[in-house]
């Protein structure tokens, strides 16, 4: 393990949802004047979008991500190469998304940070979310695994080369158990309506780090947008909580960055962990002069879901 004098007791978490290519030089001002000791990433930055990642890349914070389906859009499934704008016999896109991320790419891996007395680990990247497991193809070539078995042992990997009994899990997709209704924060919000489309190889994953006996104060993740499809009265549930008191937080409040009359404002998903444990959860908005225009207590999820919001 590595040790370090005195880890702060406080650490403010910045999680930014799923991009979609909302991503410019103001992210890294407006994170910069949140004082965030932290940056995570759940993915979908793009659909295979180097220039957003080479962007996310630079970003002079310590920070981890993870990869979503949208970024292997043109190489994860048939369909997608059929629509792949480049050509795949010179160029591979989702190779250099992986090289540009660098040591930030906690995919089936981890990051150590010292200085935060913390270690990320990362679950299954690229992931659609689900119990089948599907691009068996994909994960052979890239990943050499083949079953959500084979995945479970790469995080485990991860979980047990960590240097902090600390640990924060960061995925594209969230895990099972959070719930089959439509609105749950994994839940299915089209045909056929409901069900729980969690991962269970990161279920498993975090319950392995938990029984071992690590602090799990967060769980982090997206793809699952918080504006559901089949219904608009009310929004996806962003949070909820087990009995080890991890706190699972959903940050896909998509689009990300809006224009209103006045401002273009940005959302980013703040944690702030006191003593290892989750205490305050917020999702805010930030102007063009990085001042934070309104702030949502995503903690209330935890008595009720709450209705929808107005559009940005």
């Amino acid at each position: 393990m590595i040790d370090i004098a005195a880890p702060p007791a406080t650490l403010q978490i910045a999680v930014i949802g799923d991009v979609h290519d909302q991503w410019d030089e103001q992210d890294i001002a407006a994170l910069q004047s949140l004082q965030v000791d932290l940056v995570l990433f759940v993915g979908d930055f793009g659909n295979e979008a180097v220039g957003v990642v080479r962007s996310i890349a630079s970003l002079p914070l310590p920070k981890a991500a993870i990869f979503g389906n949208h970024d292997a859009w043109y190489t994860a499934t048939p369909w997608g190469r059929r629509k792949c704008p480049y050509d795949r016999q010179t160029e591979d896109w989702v190779q250099q998304q992986i090289e540009l991320l660098g040591p930030a790419d906690v995919s089936y891996g981890k990051r150590d940070f010292p200085d935060l007395g913390v270690t990320v680990i990362g679950g299954r990247p690229f992931s659609w979310g689900g119990s089948e497991w599907k691009y068996e193809a994909f994960y052979r070539d890239r990943y050499g695994v083949h079953s959500f078995d084979e995945s479970l042992a790469r995080m485990k990997q991860a979980i047990d080369a960590a240097a902090f009994d600390t640990l924060i899990f960061v995925g594209h997709c969230g895990p099972t158990g959070l719930g089959d209704a439509p609105e749950s924060p994994c839940g299915r919000d089209w045909q056929p309506i409901g069900g729980d489309f969690g991962d269970p190889d990161f279920a498993a994953a975090i319950a392995y780090a938990q029984h071992i006996g690590k602090s799990v104060p967060l769980v982090t993740f997206g793809h699952m947008h918080h504006h559901l499809r089949h219904r608009q009265d009310r929004q996806r549930q962003r949070v909820s909580c087990d009995s080890a008191t991890t706190l699972y937080l959903n940050a896909a409040c998509v689009p990300r960055i809006v224009q209103t009359a006045t401002a273009c404002e940005r959302n980013f998903s703040l944690v702030t962990l006191t003593d290892r444990q989750a205490q305050r959860s917020t999702l805010v908005w930030v102007d063009q002069t990085h001042t934070i225009t309104s702030s949502e207590d995503l903690l209330a999820d935890l008595a009720a879901p709450k209705p929808l919001q107005p559009l940005r």
